[in-house]
């Protein structure tokens, strides 16, 4: 059993495999009290697209268009788009089409989601069905205007559903970012504590879905999410814009939270590009270990020359008096060891 990035395991190397198996079965039966484990073939650097559906048990299903979750921390989604940048009409009915053959196959009534890994050949391979609301359905929403929570009560009420599959149209883009109480910048540790100052963003085409407000005390026992930040722009570039603005507007004080994070990959070109897959997350962490790597060094440069120059005026003040040219400046020192690191 697995879910939510827990029981799960990727395994590199065949010696790795008894290890492995142990750790996802010790984890599936503490989080869900289930040891058992299935095997599926490892994709390098997909997508993760799932699909929304409705069906009433009476015989209609109809597909809502898919969602791009890809941006991931432990196999749990930190932000979702609809529509993906990558799904193209052919690929989105294909994804469509097998989502209705699956709830159709099962008897499924209700909303649910059906969920698939897409590689770069956009060949797409299932991954479970999702048996109830995701936390990202407000994109789906904001993109087809249909409440996505009044339909499920509907149909459990024994309500049909009053559309047709061609009714469903696509209008614009929508972005969500999850506000998880965890430190981005220190591995997402998560951040419990109480929430002191709480200032939610507004604006055309923002919604913000919290569970929080001022004096909130943020548990260690529950999912570290606080708030669902939405944007809904005509298209992808003012969706993003929005999201940006409404980043800047939301302020969280008491708690370490994701904004920062959030800005940062509003503002990254890859993303920008729609040019994101599962391991995202993992790259942009590397990048920034490297820039990390590069600001140690400089720092180590700065200390080498200040080392030199007080080594120097230690021999200097040992000398008759000398004039103020003949000093060296720090600065100037550290420019020099720079432009011979540049070479």
């Amino acid at each position: 059993a697995g879910g939510g990035g827990k029981g799960m395991r990727i395994v590199w190397d065949p010696q790795e495999f008894p290890s492995a198996i142990r750790a996802a079965r010790s984890e599936g039966h503490s989080s869900f009290g289930d040891p058992a484990i299935y095997l599926e073939k490892y994709l390098f650097r997909p997508r993760h697209v799932e699909m929304q559906i409705l069906s009433d048990g009476r015989g209609k299903v109809l597909y809502l268009g898919e969602r791009e979750c890809s941006i991931q921390r432990r196999h749990q989604k930190v932000v979702e788009e609809a529509p993906s940048s990558f799904v193209d009409e052919r690929l989105r009915q294909q994804l469509g089409e097998a989502s209705v053959r699956i709830a159709n196959a099962c008897g499924y009534r209700n909303a649910g989601t059906v969920e698939f890994l897409v590689d770069q050949d956009r060949n797409f391979y299932f991954l479970e069905v999702n048996a109830r609301l995701q936390v990202e359905h407000p994109v789906t929403e904001m993109v087809t205007g249909i409440d996505l929570v009044k339909k499920q009560i509907l149909i459990a009420a024994g309500e049909g559903i009053p559309y047709r599959q061609e009714d469903i149209c696509l209008r614009g883009h929508a972005i969500e970012c999850r506000i998880y109480a965890e430190d981005p910048f220190n591995a997402f540790m998560p951040s419990p504590g109480k929430i002191t100052v709480l200032r939610s963003p507004g604006g055309p085409g923002i919604r913000d879905d919290a569970g929080v407000f001022e004096g909130s005390e943020v548990s260690i026992y529950y999912d570290p999410i606080i708030a669902k930040l939405i944007a809904w722009g005509k298209d992808r570039e003012e969706a993003i814009q929005r999201m940006r603005r409404a980043l800047r507007e939301y302020m969280i004080l008491g708690v370490q939270t994701t904004i920062p994070f959030h800005q940062q990959v509003m503002e990254d070109p890859r993303f920008v590009r729609g040019e994101i897959d599962t391991t995202y997350i993992d790259q942009m962490l590397e990048k920034d270990e490297r820039k990390g790597d590069e600001r140690y060094r400089d720092v180590a440069l700065l200390a080498g020359a200040l080392h030199i120059l007080l080594k120097e005026q230690k021999v200097v003040s040992h000398r008759p008096a000398v004039s103020q040219e003949e000093r060296q400046s720090l600065w100037k020192l550290a420019a020099r060891q720079d432009m011979l690191r540049r070479r």
